[in-house]
């Protein structure tokens, strides 16, 4: 058992083992599941992730309101991207994930729903990137999902709770340890990629327009997905977060803890709150009785 990203270091250097081999362990022992049955089900959430990643391409998702009908399938037809080919797909196919979640389609919820975008995104365009095989893939996304288990057990993934910090930048985190394990980097680079992308987003709120998980959130999904690419790249190149990842994890907690109510899913402030989005959120309503 692990009860840190320290700890999960810790044990995985002791035994000189990956990273991947602590969190599976783990999971076998919680779940009583044999390694192969393990994989099996990694496998199949795999799957999940790549349809939602894929889905909205070059298919617009119907959704209600569609406030970001069509997003990803623009992003992905983007020509001569400034920030380059790799991190433009990226992007779309993040936003592909917002889309296929907003209208009621099948996502992997990694850490949630609202931010189901940036995990699948990060692990795809990378494994495309890099070459890398289904297998490492999957110990990729057990690395990750560790990430995600020790944020959820020592502070929060709830934007109701703490904000986007807690959503899309625990999702960020997620990804930027992924990518660093794909990339061969050592267990103190992945944690270092962690802190890394839980500082660039400290503090965003959560504001969702007219209450739906469509905007800001595809944004953020998009811009995430980026934040833990180039925290990767910072771990990658030697860069230390200085500030332990395990403290940056409970510095994210505590700032969700002190953001207001207003700033955390209820639509009543942010973005939620300007003239337009009050307007979109009245529009909705009536549309809706009339319906």
């Amino acid at each position: 058992m692990y009860h840190s990203l320290q700890d999960l270091i810790d044990q995985a250097n002791s035994r000189q083992v990956s990273l991947a081999r602590i969190v599976l362990e783990n999971e076998m022992a919680l779940s009583d599941k044999t390694e192969e049955e393990v994989y099996e089900l990694l496998d199949r959430h795999y799957e999940v992730m790549v349809a939602s990643a894929q889905r909205a391409l070059t298919q617009p998702q119907e959704m209600v309101g569609g406030l970001i009908k069509g997003q990803a399938a623009r992003q992905y037809k983007y020509q001569n991207p400034l920030c380059g080919e790799y991190l433009n797909r990226l992007m779309a196919m993040a936003l592909s994930g917002s889309e296929v979640n907003a209208s009621m389609g099948l996502v992997c919820a990694a850490p949630t729903g609202g931010a189901s975008g940036i995990l699948p995104a990060v692990l795809l365009a990378t494994g495309e990137k890099l070459g890398s095989s289904r297998r490492q893939l999957l110990d990729a996304l057990l690395v990750a999902s560790g990430v995600g288990a020790v944020i959820t057990k020592n502070a929060t993934v709830s934007g109701a709770e703490g904000g986007c910090q807690a959503e899309c930048g625990a999702a960020a985190a997620m990804g930027a340890a992924a990518v660093v394990f794909l990339s061969g980097g050592s267990p103190e680079a992945c944690a270092h990629a962690v802190a890394i992308a839980l500082m660039n987003c400290m503090g965003l709120i959560c504001d969702p327009v007219a209450g739906m998980v469509q905007l800001p959130c595809a944004y953020r999904n998009a811009s995430q997905a980026v934040n833990a690419i180039i925290s990767a790249d910072l771990a990658l190149a030697g860069q230390s977060s200085v500030i332990p990842a395990d403290e940056v994890i409970e510095a994210m907690y505590r700032v969700g803890r002190m953001l207001p109510v207003e700033l955390r899913e209820t639509a009543l402030g942010g973005i939620a709150a300007s003239k337009t989005a009050k307007e979109i959120a009245k529009q909705l309503a009536e549309q809706d009785t009339n319906d």
